[in-house]
């Protein structure tokens, strides 16, 4: 007799992650690949994070840490809103996860019962989706094009209605879709009049090219804001992200979090704390990211991809392929084998519409942007 398998582990894969994959194995056999298919920092983390973390691990204090995480990072975190923001955050609030992916299911599983409905803009990261649906949750999916500004809006949601949720991101991935300050407070406001919890992802804060970015925060003490030291940090595989949960919340986050995760990692989290203080650094790494968007802005369109998202934030351009071909997932293997440049294809972000879509990442080096975006224009025609 067969062995049951849960129905949870079925959802989609993350195609980005298949395609890292060849362009690795393509790498091994000898090729040069240039990395324009996730969405990973080059330069790594900052100098003093790494030598805290470096102290952090010689010092012995490397063990557990409280399931909320370091009472001081959890304070510096809040002053940072105070900071960013002028928003006043109590740091008994402030939830350190085992990146921006754990504090997703923390939020999700704190707030959402098997048979809720949340919704969440289409095209966007597609875990959302697939954490909603392993937890029982329904995801309802907002088409969301140039029209909307590749976001939610309070008609869309209105249409969408009944919700007991609704998932945010701005920047957006993978269209760099900003919501300004007036936009995320009507969403707040509709969220709010509706009895629907808002979550809003800003682990892109910090990226952005002339756009403010606003913080939910500012606009809903209810809502929950998560971030992540990923992406402005350039942390990713140190897996550290964070949450801030309202008071109805974090009770049943800190519950969740210790049975789940006991805590995140203990040298990652000083060395979070120091990388708080790394802000010359790290814009310094934000105006790498804004030369090479310059260049693929410039340079994409003349080889046949079509640019309608706006880019105004993180470091992703999604990009019409209607005029090459009609099959994102084939562009992107033709790409990697012919070119050597690795992109995702769009049906990892949209399930309707990915088809003619594809997302470049521009967090790697200068010289490989260039030299990607050359190799692309050679390909396909200098137009």
């Amino acid at each position: 007799m067969a062995l049951k398998a849960s129905r949870r582990g079925a959802v989609a894969p993350f195609h980005a992650m298949e395609v890292l994959r060849a362009a690795n194995a393509r790498a091994a056999a000898g090729a040069r690949v240039l990395h324009l298919e996730v969405g990973e920092p080059a330069a790594g983390a900052p100098a003093a994070a790494r030598e805290a973390a470096r102290r952090a691990v010689e010092s012995g204090r490397a063990g557990y840490t409280e399931a909320l995480g370091l009472p001081a990072l959890r304070a510096r975190i809040a002053r940072h809103y105070e900071e960013r923001h002028g928003v006043s955050v109590d740091p008994a609030r402030v939830a350190i996860t085992v990146g921006a992916s754990g504090a997703f299911i923390l939020a999700f599983l704190a707030a959402f019962d098997p048979g809720d409905r949340v919704a969440l803009a289409e095209p966007g990261y597609p875990a959302y989706r697939n954490i909603l649906g392993a937890l029982g949750v329904e995801a309802v999916t907002l088409a969301a094009g140039a029209a909307e500004g590749f976001q939610p809006t309070p008609e869309t949601l209105s249409a969408a209605a009944p919700l007991d949720g609704v998932v945010v991101a701005s920047p957006a991935n993978p269209t760099g879709a900003m919501l300004d300050a007036s936009a995320l407070a009507a969403l707040a406001d509709w969220s709010r009049d509706a009895g629907a919890r808002l979550i809003s992802d800003e682990i892109y804060h910090g990226i952005s090219y002339g756009v403010r970015e606003s913080s939910v925060l500012e606009h809903d003490p209810r809502a929950v804001a998560i971030n992540s030291f990923s992406k402005y940090f350039a942390m990713t595989g140190w897996r550290l992200g964070w949450m801030v949960v309202p008071e109805d919340l974090i009770g049943a986050v800190e519950r969740l979090a210790q049975n789940l995760f006991i805590s995140a990692p203990a040298p990652a989290q000083h060395a979070a704390l120091a990388a708080l203080d790394c802000r010359n650094e790290l814009d310094s790494l934000v105006a790498g990211y804004a030369r090479n968007r310059r260049v693929l802005l410039e340079r994409l369109p003349r080889a046949g991809f079509r640019l309608p998202a706006p880019a105004d934030g993180a470091f992703y351009i999604y990009a019409d392929i209607g005029d090459l071909a009609a099959d994102s997932r084939a562009l992107c293997a033709a790409m990697l084998a012919d070119c050597g440049v690795a992109a995702t294809p769009g049906i990892d972000f949209d399930r309707r519409r990915g088809h003619r879509f594809v997302r470049f990442s521009f967090a790697g080096s200068e010289s490989d942007t260039s030299e990607a975006a050359a190799r692309l224009a050679a390909a396909y025609g200098d137009r």
